[in-house]
């Protein structure tokens, strides 16, 4: 029998993406995450890109909105598309700012990009938000494709940080800043019937 863990990872690897009010870009893994975001506009997912993230701690991979701005237009996003969060500096507060943000522009309908390893904490803490103010708010996951999981960067290799989102995982749990694992499987099956 499979563990509450082993379900929902599954569900956010194979996520069902539609049609959405905003896509979601989180600020980090160097110039990894923009590329989905742009492939996922393109597609016609969504006409908005919210880069979110203001980062000033570079060590921990994370390119400015100034660097991926340029990047994001030169491959054809409109600039009247893109929207930069700049408030926050980390997840927990990407997730206060963006779930602040669609309930300010009326927005139901969100898809999160991250990397693939990022993805379950990332998720588990934007459904915390969403579930705290109790929004009808749709959240589908769709993390960055095509990273090398044994490839060595500037912050490490996927394979050890997705242990260490793990970790973060079970200590963020404690501190009550995530949704459970649980909840997050309730929420999925509800967002299916919708």
């Amino acid at each position: 029998m499979l563990t509450d863990r082993e379900v929902y990872m599954a569900l956010v690897d194979n996520d069902l993406i539609s049609k959405a009010d905003a896509i979601i870009l989180l600020e980090g893994d160097g110039y990894n995450r923009y590329q989905h975001a742009v492939e996922l506009y393109k597609q016609g997912v969504s006409a908005k890109i919210v880069f979110s993230g203001g980062i000033t701690d570079y060590t921990y991979g994370s390119v400015p909105f100034e660097k991926i701005r340029p990047m994001l237009l030169n491959a054809g996003v409109k600039e009247v598309d893109l929207i930069w969060e700049s408030i926050s500096q980390n997840t927990r507060e990407q997730a206060c700012e963006v779930v602040n943000l669609a309930l300010k522009y009326g927005w139901k309908r969100l898809v999160l990009v991250a990397s693939p390893e990022h993805q379950y904490r990332a998720y588990l803490t934007f459904l915390k938000k969403i579930l705290e103010m109790k929004s009808n708010i749709i959240l589908m996951n769709s993390p960055a494709k095509n990273l090398k999981w044994f490839a060595s960067c500037d912050w490490g290799i996927r394979t050890e940080r997705l242990n260490q989102e793990f970790e973060r995982i079970e200590r963020y749990s404690v501190l009550g800043h995530l949704a459970t694992f649980q909840e997050a499987i309730t929420y999925q099956k509800w967002k299916e019937q919708q």
